[in-house]
């Protein structure tokens, strides 16, 4: 339990990941609006061509996104990584958050366009505090897949001192074979204790359902 080796590497994991979650969240609740609202002839092909985003190896374009970073100035940066952790995640995640926008009733935004809400008071207002459940796996998807996420952060940041836990625990693997099994399942046990805060913390809302529809009459 010291700074080095435990607590800067988890604050370092919680910044990276806490912060591209959010980009995350927002920016695919803000592409998933307009998919689920407006409906158009190129709505499904441009819905499966952000899902086969996700199918391209992130091993393969590591080598471009390095050289990006390098020429914009934001390799060892935890902002820059975050940016690129956030738009790794957000092709599956605009789809999850589009899915569960659909359930939520139309007749709903059309009481609060009837009251004089604008798009965006209604999106904030009525359609996202419906799909509470929705939000919710939307965020714990994204974190833990962050927070396990190995290769792109051990490839963009170089300083010791910004290294989250997912690449600091590769340390304890020591050299020559010598693994310091003490010390490794400890810190396998701190690593492990924010994902089940936050499923724990959040969990009660996945109860809600999406039943919605007789929720305006007249």
């Amino acid at each position: 339990l010291t700074d080095e080796i435990t607590f800067t590497p988890m604050l370092n994991s919680l910044l990276l990941c806490g912060g591209a979650t959010a980009v995350t969240v927002v920016c695919a609740a803000l592409a998933a609006y307009p998919l689920s609202r407006h409906p158009a002839g190129w709505g499904r092909p441009y819905l499966l061509t952000i899902l086969f985003t996700t199918c391209l190896p992130i091993t393969a374009m590591m080598v471009p996104v390095y050289g990006l970073f390098v020429q914009v100035e934001l390799i060892d940066t935890l902002y820059g990584t975050g940016l690129f952790l956030a738009a790794s995640q957000l092709p599956f995640s605009i789809w999850l958050m589009k899915n569960f926008m659909d359930a939520v009733p139309m007749t709903l935004e059309e009481a609060a366009w009837t009251d004089g809400a604008s798009g965006t008071q209604t999106l904030l207002r009525v359609v996202l505090p419906l799909m509470g459940p929705g939000l919710t796996v939307v965020t714990i998807y994204t974190f833990i897949q962050l927070w396990g996420n190995f290769f792109v952060p051990f490839m963009l940041i170089l300083s010791p001192e910004l290294l989250p836990a997912s690449v600091s625990i590769f340390t304890f693997f020591g050299n020559y074979g010598s693994v310091v099994y003490g010390q490794l399942a400890a810190f396998s046990m701190l690593y492990s204790a924010p994902v089940l805060a936050l499923y724990l913390l959040i969990a009660r809302r996945l109860g809600g359902g999406f039943a919605l529809g007789g929720s305006v009459k007249g």
